[in-house]
């Protein structure tokens, strides 16, 4: 079987196809703003053409683009009307800055999970199962091991399947970005 292609290495016209890239997008403009940064045009667009192309809310055009540019992902040129005075939008898409943010996110996101094993790993945790909340041990201690919620015991928690689960994200994300360990 072939290897597959990362997404950080796909020419511009696959990237949409590419389900990561997809909830990408999706996180950062949400449901009213998808259609907006799924069908990017080619050229230079104004708010008003793309809500109508798209029959959306004008306001949701523009709040897509704004995150879309606070993200390097769409820049925009003003235009004056010499008669009216008014300004003009016009919207270019720069999506070939896709890669390198999904790979900065994927980065920050490593950092994390390697952060977060290494609190799992150093601290042991006590759980009230009735209202499944979690202490550290030296919370549970000044609580006297017991739920200041519910007032029930808390008991000694076994995180390995937490770090067990880390381990392999972490490694399937090493692996994505072509780190080692």
């Amino acid at each position: 079987m072939a290897a597959r292609t990362p997404f950080y290495a796909m020419a511009f016209e696959d990237l949409l196809d590419e389900p990561v890239v997809q909830k990408y997008l999706h996180e950062l403009v949400g449901p009213k703003g998808m259609p907006v940064a799924a069908a990017p045009p080619d050229g230079e667009v104004t708010d008003e053409e793309l809500a109508e192309r798209l029959g959306l809310e004008l306001n949701d055009v523009r709040r897509a683009l704004f995150i879309l540019y606070e993200y390097d992902l769409a820049t925009y040129r003003r235009v004056r009307d010499e008669d009216s005075g008014w300004l003009t939008y016009l919207w270019t898409f720069e999506y070939e800055n896709i890669p390198e943010n999904l790979r900065e996110e994927m980065d920050r996101l490593l950092g994390a999970l390697a952060e977060r094993r290494e609190y799992e790993l150093q601290n042991e945790f006590y759980l009230c199962e009735v209202c499944s909340i979690r202490f550290e041990f030296g919370e549970a201690m000044d609580l006297g091991f017991e739920c200041p919620e519910c007032g029930s015991p808390v008991e000694a928690m076994e995180n390995t399947h937490l770090v067990d689960a880390m381990d392999e994200r972490i490694e399937n994300l090493r692996s994505e970005l072509g780190v080692k360990a």
